[in-house]
């Protein structure tokens, strides 16, 4: 909800404007880190805060979103604090962190004024595919997209947030504001990852564990997660991002399994993050590959490769949470597969 309180000037006149952003946590530990507990085996998961927050601000100029301000704040750990949020909006109800800060922005003196607000959340600084600036359009933020192609961006996927631009509360997109009466204003908002978890487990039948035929016992000794997205994803549609073809190289997760993991050769469980994406002639489908290898092969030697193909709706707003559970009954014959996931 956004308000403004009474002026007789006719400029423009520059507000201190309380904000709150809030980002979705499942349980509080110390130090001020969300983490979340996966279960069975007991992995556990934690979030860094973001220290990067960027604030675009827009106000509706007779049906055409023009920019009022972009703010970029940088924050410590210590600002954000343990909460419960309560309101309409997706977890309420869940334990939060929540973020309040002041920002100055120039509002028109009438009293009346409604718009929009995106915001991003990053423990990293951004690289944007555009210069910020108050020259940017409507079509130009929602359109942002941010440079995720490093090993330290890939590495804290699960911990940047964004406003998603399709999210609407009562037909209304949820940063939306509309304000007539004389009121402090004030923004609120709840940010959401822009990354999909995606879990894997996998299990070996007990009769295949060990067998007097060794042709017929299986052991997992390698398994990776390949061709995960990399480069320049949307910020604000986390739902929309498009390959023109599967890709042949990218981002690998290496090593979920690896030949010295004795315990985990035949059950076992991990999980990591990763942009969601379609690629063009295919785009119902979020393509995930796992190249795998049995019974002492390596990274050098593993030849099988299953594509997991998740089906998804590019309109969401949420990305999803994907899971991959593996049960392996009998030794792998073939080098390729690909299986249609729900």
């Amino acid at each position: 909800m956004l308000v403004c309180a009474a002026c007789e000037r006719e400029e423009p006149v520059k507000r201190e404007i309380p904000f709150t952003i809030y980002l979705p946590a499942e349980t509080m530990v110390r130090h001020q880190s969300p983490r979340r507990v996966m279960g069975d085996p007991g992995k556990t998961e934690t979030f860094s805060l973001p220290n990067y927050i960027y604030i675009f601000v827009f106000q509706d100029d007779e049906g055409t979103m023009r920019m009022l301000d972009i703010t970029e704040l940088r924050v410590q750990n210590h600002e954000w604090k343990a909460t419960h949020y309560v309101g309409p909006l997706m977890s309420e109800g869940d334990s939060i962190f929540s973020l309040t800060k002041r920002l100055n922005i120039m509002l028109p003196p009438d009293n009346t004024v409604s718009g929009c607000v995106y915001a991003i959340a990053s423990p990293l600084p951004l690289t944007f595919d555009k210069t910020l600036g108050t020259g940017l359009s409507y079509e130009d933020v929602v359109n942002l997209k941010i440079d995720l192609s490093s090993d330290a961006m890939q590495a804290n996927l699960h911990n940047i947030y964004t406003t998603p631009y399709n999210y609407e509360v009562g037909g209304q997109y949820y940063g939306a504001f509309n304000n007539s009466v004389n009121y402090v204003v004030n923004l609120d908002l709840m940010l959401y990852h822009i990354a999909s978890k995606v879990d894997i487990k996998w299990s070996v039948a007990e009769d295949k564990r060990i067998n007097a035929d060794p042709d017929q016992a299986v052991r997992l000794t390698y398994m990776e997660a390949r061709r995960l997205f990399k480069g320049w994803a949307y910020c604000f549609k986390p739902m929309r991002n498009t390959l023109p073809a599967l890709p042949s190289s990218g981002y690998d997760i290496p090593d979920i399994v690896s030949p010295g993991d004795e315990g985990l050769w035949w059950e076992g469980r991990y999980y990591f993050y990763t942009i969601p994406y379609t690629v063009e002639g295919d785009p119902n489908y979020f393509p995930l590959q796992m190249r795998m290898g049995t019974n002492g092969a390596t990274k050098e030697t593993a030849g099988y490769e299953l594509t997991l193909k998740q089906k998804i709706n590019t309109s969401d707003v949420f990305v999803p949470w994907i899971r991959g559970v593996f049960n392996f009954n009998q030794p792998l014959d073939t080098k390729t597969a690909v299986k249609t996931v729900d």
